[in-house]
């Protein structure tokens, strides 16, 4: 441990094309760290962070355009993605092949921006810039629910730590919080000037956090 701010470690040409999503995630049954990057070379990547640098993992191929989202698990060794081809993607973490595909398409006119994981991994949240919320069970891989109520791209989602709710930005410049089980928003925050481009829960899910392209950052209370 060290109490200065620092570099630790730098990958170069980590992929063939711009990096736009990563994830950070941990195994505790094996008391390790995995970081998962998505590139628009149409790669997904894991790498294992050990001895203070990445190690190369597996390299996962099967989308057929740029990766723009990934997230990992809280609860098992998976790891899901999306990209502009209009599919979701589940993936092995333990033997890098490929579980699910998910083909958003049909639920999604438009690319998916950012997607999620719900704390107990039963569910999986998408954005996109259709202005659809969609939720899909991830054990059978099928959409589970579809969201509407923001007027314009649907830029982020995070999930409220407790499962119950989860929150997401827009270009609209509004922040949504969302009830899991009734699928309905429950309450609109429009105190941005500008388009919000991302979103979070604090640990306890008490307050959400916002930033936007207005130069930003909003604290928000939330019921719980």
């Amino acid at each position: 441990m060290t109490n200065q701010y620092g570099i630790l470690f730098k990958q170069e040409q980590a992929h063939d094309d711009a990096i736009w999503s990563v994830a950070w995630g941990t195994n505790k049954k094996e008391n390790s760290e995995t970081v998962v990057t998505g590139s628009l070379d149409d790669l997904v990547k894991v790498w294992k962070w050990r001895d203070e640098r990445l190690d190369l993992q597996w390299s996962l191929e099967g989308h057929q355009l740029g990766v723009v989202s990934v997230d990992i698990s809280h609860t098992l060794p998976i790891a899901a993605s999306s990209s502009l081809d209009a599919h979701i993607r589940l993936w092995d973490l333990e033997n890098g092949k490929q579980i699910k595909s998910i083909d958003a398409g049909p639920g999604h006119a438009m690319p998916i921006r950012s997607l999620t994981f719900s704390p107990d991994s039963q569910l999986l949240v998408t954005a996109s810039d259709d202005g659809y919320i969609k939720i899909y069970d991830v054990q059978h891989a099928n959409l589970a629910g579809t969201l509407s109520g923001h007027a314009s791209w649907v830029l982020n989602v995070a999930f409220c730590p407790d499962d119950t709710h989860f929150v997401s930005s827009s270009s609209d410049k509004s922040v949504k919080v969302w009830d899991v089980g009734t699928r309905t928003c429950v309450h609109t925050f429009f105190d941005h000037q500008d388009q919000v481009w991302g979103v979070k829960y604090n640990g306890n899910g008490s307050k959400i956090v916002s930033v936007g392209d207005d130069q930003e950052i909003h604290i928000y209370d939330c019921p719980i």
